[in-house]
């Protein structure tokens, strides 16, 4: 991942919790963790804002979370990154951290008291290790995404400060460029060094960044 890249992502976080610090400042607000399926197995740290302004019947969750996923196909990365080498044994791993920002809005479905509709942006980051053990090559590529999501969330009262949760839902990313090494490919055909005639479909095909995921989690939230 590049210096500007960083940047950008730590500017982000940084934009992100500011904003959940201030709101958090002036009303009341609960945390909590959660553990489930996010296109692969992830936690996710929440923390959840009352209502915030007068007369605005939404309430706002922010959240952070890190999913492992499988990184895509190992040779043809390999073939589209780097070189057309067959030696080695792959080995590979993917993850991708993801901010997240809903706003909630309360429902009522059968006997559930503390339902809510929820939908907002997400920010990924996303990173798939290769190493070709025994063929001198290991390698990551990235890629940074925009996207939004949709589901539903529950909260069941455990005691006078801890709720059960269960969420489910939705979330779409946006095609991003993907690099590795010293090669790049880009949805609006900007590719820096592709090899042979490479395109973005191609490399997009090889790795699994993150596109449409279906999300289910479970966990306990803390009322401050």
């Amino acid at each position: 991942m590049n210096r500007r890249v960083i940047k950008l992502s730590l500017c982000c976080m940084f934009i992100f919790w500011m904003a959940f610090i201030s709101i958090v400042s002036a009303t009341e607000f609960s945390g909590g963790l959660l553990l489930g399926y996010n296109g692969g197995p992830g936690l996710q740290l929440n923390g959840k804002v009352g209502q915030f302004a007068e007369g605005l019947p939404l309430q706002m969750n922010f959240a952070v979370a890190y999913t492992s996923v499988d990184p895509g196909k190992a040779w043809e990365a390999r073939s589209i990154f780097i070189n057309d080498n067959t030696n080695g044994d792959p080995q590979k791993s993917g993850r991708f951290w993801d901010l997240r920002l809903d706003f909630m809005y309360q429902v009522r479905w059968l006997s559930i008291k503390q339902l809510y509709v929820f939908g907002g942006p997400r920010y990924a980051l996303f990173n798939a290790h290769f190493n070709f053990v025994g063929g001198n090559e290991v390698f990551d590529i990235t890629s940074n995404q925009w996207g939004w999501g949709l589901g539903l969330i529950s909260y069941f009262t455990m005691s006078r400060k801890f709720d059960f949760v269960v969420s489910g839902g939705t979330d779409y990313y946006l095609a991003s460029t993907l690099t590795g090494h010293d090669t790049s490919y880009s949805p609006d055909g900007e590719d820096i060094n592709s090899r042979r005639d490479y395109k973005y479909a191609d490399a997009d095909a090889a790795i699994n960044q993150p596109r449409l995921k279906l999300k289910l989690m479970f966990g306990l939230n803390y009322r401050f």
